[in-house]
């Protein structure tokens, strides 16, 4: 723990009294014994109740802060998250295959080299000095095999070549793209009913300012007759601030005027948490909300894409699904695009089409720099949500290492015990071909937790899991059935449990 000796090396006059029997002269300092979870501070009686914990976070900082800059080895084992047989490009020589780490000796000098592997027996060995010439493979998900390059070899320019001019092709069509959006006139819709009056004050929550705001910058937009004042906005905000009710209420005022709305998500499993949401939102108003995604089975889609062609519909929530030729609207007058950055090309070459005439709303934690560019050159107008909702705890981030594991466990115990819920998250699974070292999977993670808590619910979600066991598992985690949920990265898309209070990364 924390003694005497700590506070006398940072200047501070310190007693240790074991049982507190009054409160500490002022200037001066108490170390006692006791249970607390975090500290506190009474500035009116100039008091501050501080945790051990929290000094030996100050301690654990300051010693690691006097550690010696990380070597070329550690520099390259932090590049870019690669692990062996990931796909890397090199900026001359193209795609190749990432090999490891190798020592060689270079005019006298042992130095750490990456190598890669290309096409053939080729392989190159790029020093430390030059790891900006690489990057990751970040190639379209949909990508099966893709083809090693030959290092030298003139096809590389080529292929950078074309990806020029069709970088240049589509900025040529997003320019078309706008200026015909400036022509074709938008829909404005009426001023607030009794009605939107109604459903706003439906909503369990205190707006904050910056929601109040940000939808009335919406609705002015949405009322607004001219063309180019038409709603085209990114709404900005971190997840859980509140940015789904504020596109609700955009949804609303589109029905109310007897138009349909359409939120484009990037997962299913986000499909079904704003479908689910949608609904209990919409619960008492005459007004049919529906869901396109591989949770439904072809019958229902079916009947969901008629309602949608004849007008029966008014909200539909929908994944990639929502983007196919065969989904026609008797008449969209809003689109609600959720993480746009999650979103191919491909995708939105259909979006361009399904947006024309139509009132746009993005929203989204973390902007792609296109987007943002939109905003600052473009006809993209923001608003942000960067209050934190009344109630709502502020997110503490604390980085332990294996020692604090026994400490962790514990914890977990005490917050499922308050009834609360716990997320770990961990980016591999046991399909990987190959591990890096002292890397477990997210299987062996959850089988471990279940070792150590048999008493409590443990459960795996990932990549590998059909769609509908995936949505079981995580709507009975939503629900509360499951007290400590393992998965790897599927959930990291906006996910809202706001009864789990931890989440180990």
């Amino acid at each position: 723990g924390v003694d005497g000796s700590f506070m006398k090396d940072s200047g501070i006059i310190a007693y240790v009294q074991e049982t507190l029997e009054k409160l500490p002269e002022e200037g001066c300092c108490t170390i006692s014994v006791g249970g607390m979870s975090a500290g506190m501070e009474y500035p009116g009686i100039k008091l501050a109740v501080i945790s051990d914990m929290q000094l030996l976070r100050v301690r654990e900082h300051k010693h690691k802060s006097s550690k010696k800059a990380p070597s070329n080895r550690q520099r390259i084992n932090s590049y870019a998250d690669l692990a062996p047989g990931d796909l890397v490009v090199h900026e001359v020589h193209g795609i190749g295959l990432f090999a490891g780490i190798k020592k060689m000796k270079v005019d006298g000098f042992e130095k750490d080299y990456i190598m890669i592997r290309y096409a053939g027996t080729d392989t190159l060995y790029v020093p430390a000095t030059a790891l900006d010439m690489v990057t990751k493979y970040l190639g379209a998900a949909e990508d099966q095999h893709v083809k090693l390059s030959k290092m030298g070899g003139a096809e590389w320019s080529r292929a950078r070549s074309r990806a020029k001019a069709a970088t240049k092709k589509l900025a040529g069509e997003l320019i078309k793209l706008y200026a015909e959006r400036a022509r074709i006139p938008g829909h404005a819709f009426a001023p607030d009913s009794p009605w939107q009056r109604e459903f706003e004050d439906n909503f369990g929550y205190t707006e904050t300012d910056d929601q109040l705001r940000s939808i009335n910058e919406i609705k002015a937009d949405m009322e607004s007759e001219t063309p180019m004042d038409r709603l085209y906005r990114l709404l900005c905000g971190d997840v859980g601030f509140g940015k789904t009710e504020v596109a609700l209420r955009a949804a609303m005022k589109c029905i109310l005027d007897n138009r349909q709305a359409a939120i484009l998500v990037p997962t299913t499993v986000l499909a079904q948490q704003h479908y689910q949401t949608a609904v209990q939102r919409f619960f008492g108003f005459p007004i049919t909300v529906e869901v396109l995604s591989r949770f439904r089975t072809p019958a229902q889609i079916q009947k969901t894409l008629d309602d949608l062609k004849t007008g029966k519909c008014d909200l539909v929530v929908g994944t990639h699904r929502l983007l196919q030729k065969d989904v026609k609207f008797k008449s969209l007058g809003l689109l609600i695009v959720d993480e746009e950055q999650r979103f191919g090309v491909t995708h939105k070459e259909r979006l361009k089409e399904l947006s024309r005439g139509v009132d746009v709303l993005t929203l989204s934690a973390t902007p792609i720099p296109r987007t943002l560019a939109l905003i600052i050159y473009g006809d993209l107008d923001i608003s942000v949500i960067d209050e934190m909702p009344p109630g709502r705890q502020k997110v503490d981030t604390f980085a332990v290492t294996e020692s604090y594991r026994t400490r962790l466990n514990g914890f977990i115990r005490k917050l499922v015990s308050e009834g609360r819920q716990v997320f770990v998250v961990c980016p591999m699974i046991e399909e990987n071909e190959e591990l890096p070292p002292n890397v477990k999977s997210a299987q062996e993670h959850a089988a471990e937790l279940q070792k150590y808590f048999p008493n409590l619910k443990v459960a795996c979600v990932h990549g590998k899991l059909k769609a509908k066991e995936k949505n079981e598992i995580m709507q009975s985690f939503v629900a509360g059935d499951i007290d400590i949920l393992v998965s790897t990265t599927v959930i990291e898309v906006g996910v809202d449990v706001p009864n789990a209070a931890l989440m180990i990364v």
